[in-house]
């Protein structure tokens, strides 16, 4: 039997009047008044009075030393939008919502993974007004997010409830792919707003790799030139810096990743003897594997277009690859093989922990923090204590294990591969991960484990279906990744992530259905670029 949203509210709110405070570490019951996706760490119901919005005449306002600020300015500017796209309902008895508030401790600090993004959010029943204060401009982003979806769209009304949260790890990342399949710059952004909508805070930019080169780069404009599939499917720096800012405004930091030495074949169609020559072994069966190591110029080549992105973009991140190297490549290259005889490199793991300490060596020339794909440790290569190991394979608790006893931190992916095909209620899979599960770890080893990732790897993804693609699943990973450890009953969970959805769709999002039959109050009706 299917329940209106209504009744089901009204059932929400018979249970939800017995429980009084919610802390997240101290679980939730069957159900929850409070329908926020990510579940906030901590939540007291203060009143069961419940007042109406009046888009008409609703306002966000900042205090004076934020009203000049690009990023709040941005953040009040669209929720004010969402907001004025409902109808005004029966007013409530309770009252109306006017407004909110917005207060922040710290106006100054920059984007940064790490940096503070606590809110405290109060909607009281004896005023008009809501508040929302945090120590950052990125604090307020999210407790905007939380705002929004508090209001209940089918009676138009405001629950009576204080709010402290804050997220459980400092990285909480998407990953996509643009060189599979390209991606105009309008889906990155629609992307970037979904992701905002679930609290994520960094995009991983696979903006290159063996398919097409789509990065124009200044010092090097025949890499696109020669390596995307055509001039119009390539990032422009102006298109890169706008990807950034609007990231910016959604408290996102863009990480980017030019992965090496593998998958760099479109590299090679623009770069004499950067490629290792091995015929009919190379990469998709053809001449050509990857960099090769013994080429001095190659280095110089890497530092100035490493040098070039670390300075495009201003996260102080790069993402250097490292995987899936194919030493038959190399094996086959007997140029290669006697100077590794001359230079006493016995071994292709060897090889590439020559290469890897001399592009690290560039990196840290760079002052930025880095991160490699868990071969780089699984080879037993000589890295540095600041290597950031992200994990993507299987059994990846026996990995994490390993990384975080060697000392590294460490970052998850394994088990969130959003792109692989499924059906159903798949988001339960991504939801019941749990990150800490790694037998004999220490606190003090776990808390090397920073974060995790999501990835839409671009096989069989482009703009037509990445959006509906991604939401509402990840929104599982982002819950895992900024919730209470506590925070895993799932009936709890498929309630609020179905009511999020469809707060998705009424903002364009194409979020697709986790329920088998239902409808949401507002359907997603095609998109309206604000």
């Amino acid at each position: 039997m299917l329940f209106s949203f209504a009744v089901m509210f009204l059932l929400l709110v018979l249970i939800a009047l017995t429980a009084g405070v919610v802390v997240a570490d101290e679980g939730l019951g069957k159900f929850n008044i409070l329908p926020v996706v990510p579940f906030p760490q901590e939540a007291e119901m203060s009143s069961t009075a419940r007042r109406s919005l009046d888009p008409e005449v609703f306002r966000i306002t900042a205090s004076p030393n934020i009203q000049e600020d690009k990023v709040v300015a941005s953040t009040m500017s669209r929720y004010e939008y969402y907001f004025s796209r409902f109808e005004p309902l029966s007013p409530s008895p309770d009252g109306t919502l006017t407004g909110v508030t917005l207060t922040v401790h710290s106006p100054s600090t920059p984007l940064s993974i790490g940096v503070d993004e606590s809110y405290t959010l109060s909607i009281s029943p004896n005023s008009p007004t809501a508040s929302l204060a945090a120590e950052t401009r990125f604090g307020i982003v999210r407790g905007l997010e939380t705002f929004y979806q508090l209001y209940n769209m089918t009676d138009g009304t405001f629950p009576s409830v204080k709010i402290k949260d804050y997220p459980r790890f400092a990285y909480r990342g998407f990953l996509i792919d643009t060189s599979r399949h390209f991606l105009p710059v309008e889906s990155i952004m629609k992307v970037i707003q979904g992701l905002a909508m679930s609290k994520f805070n960094v995009l991983h930019w696979h903006i290159v790799d063996d398919p097409s080169f789509p990065y124009y780069s200044p010092n090097f404009p025949q890499l696109a030139e020669k390596g995307a599939y055509d001039m119009n499917h390539v990032y422009t720096v102006s298109d890169v810096l706008q990807v950034i800012s609007y990231a910016e405004d959604h408290g996102i930091l863009v990480v980017p990743e030019f992965d090496t030495p593998g998958h760099t074949l479109s590299w090679g169609k623009a770069l004499e003897n950067f490629l290792t020559y091995c015929p009919g072994i190379g990469t998709f069966g053809g001449d050509y594997g990857p960099i090769n190591p013994s080429v001095e110029a190659n280095y110089g080549i890497l530092q100035k277009l490493l040098a070039e992105v670390s300075s495009l973009f201003p996260g102080g991140w790069l993402h250097l690859g490292g995987d899936e190297v194919p030493f038959n490549c190399w094996q086959a290259n007997k140029d290669l093989v006697a100077w590794m005889k001359q230079q006493g490199i016995k071994t292709f793991n060897d090889l590439e922990s020559y290469y890897e300490e001399k592009l690290l060596d560039i990196v840290h020339g760079l002052n930025t923090s880095y991160v490699v794909w868990e071969e780089i440790f699984n080879n037993g290569l000589h890295i540095q204590p600041d290597t950031i190991i992200h994990v993507w394979k299987g059994k990846w608790n026996v990995t994490m294990g390993k990384v975080i006893k060697a000392g590294y931190q460490t970052i998850l992916s394994s088990p969130w591969y959003l792109n692989y095909i499924s059906f159903g209620d798949d988001w339960t899979k991504y939801y019941a991960v749990e990150p800490y599960n790694i037998e004999g770890a220490t606190p003090e080893e776990l808390k090397l484990v920073i974060g995790g990732e999501a990835c839409m790897w671009g096989e069989y993804v482009d703009a037509t279906n990445i959006l509906s693609r991604t939401f509402p699943r990840a929104s599982a990973v982002a819950e895992r990744l900024w919730s209470s450890q506590k925070v895993r009953d799932q009936k709890d969970m498929q309630f609020r992530l179905d009511k999020h959805r469809c707060g998705m769709c009424a903002r364009e999002i194409p979020a697709e259905s986790i329920l088998h039959r239902g409808y949401c109050p507002f359907e997603f009706d095609g998109y309206d670029w604000h």
